[in-house]
């Protein structure tokens, strides 16, 4: 039997979820690595340029690193919960907001790595303006591009099921009146 129209965004939403999710985590596993080890540079020069785009003396802290190794983290379950994977914690309104300002500010460094990058602004190497480029830009608008998938089509699955059940409400009130 052919998956009905619902079935088959559900699996979409749920695919779109457990990639975006798989690069968050992803991401954040490398974050908290790179506290420990310059993976898969020789060095930490060499990490600093390619990687952060600064000199070695200027790489960010360990506990500012392993803070956003955490945000990677949760970034990734928040979009997995409201992809239906795993529990949701906390308000919805709280979670739906959540999903939407994580696409958001995956979409702006997305953006902004390619402006800033593609027009040689500001004072990154030029190591790290071509992955900007190549890898870190576009992946963090690929991840953006799917956590807002996820956020449209659970809002819109969500909406109509609330009408629903306010219709259902609704129905019930009335010919109880009667």
């Amino acid at each position: 039997m052919p998956a009905s129209q619902n079935e088959r965004t559900e699996a979409g939403v749920k695919a779109a979820a457990g990639v975006a999710a798989t690069g968050l985590t992803a991401a954040g596993a490398l974050h908290a690595l790179w506290t420990v080890d310059p993976w898969p540079l020789g060095s930490a020069a060499a990490f600093a340029e390619t990687v952060v785009g600064v000199p070695e003396d200027q790489l960010p802290s360990v506990p500012l690193t392993l803070a956003v190794a955490a945000a990677l983290g949760a970034a990734g379950y928040l979009v997995l919960s409201n992809g239906g994977i795993a529990r949701t914690l906390g308000p919805e309104k709280l979670n739906r907001a959540g999903l939407w300002t994580l696409a958001g500010v995956l979409a702006a460094r997305g953006a902004g790595g390619l402006v800033t990058s593609g027009l040689g602004l500001g004072s990154s190497t030029e190591a790290f303006r071509h992955w900007d480029l190549v890898l870190y830009s576009p992946l963090c608008l690929t991840l953006a591009g799917l956590t807002a998938f996820v956020a449209r089509r659970t809002a819109t699955r969500r909406t109509r099921r609330d009408r629903a059940q306010v219709r259902g409400r609704a129905r019930t009130r009335s010919g109880a009146t009667q």
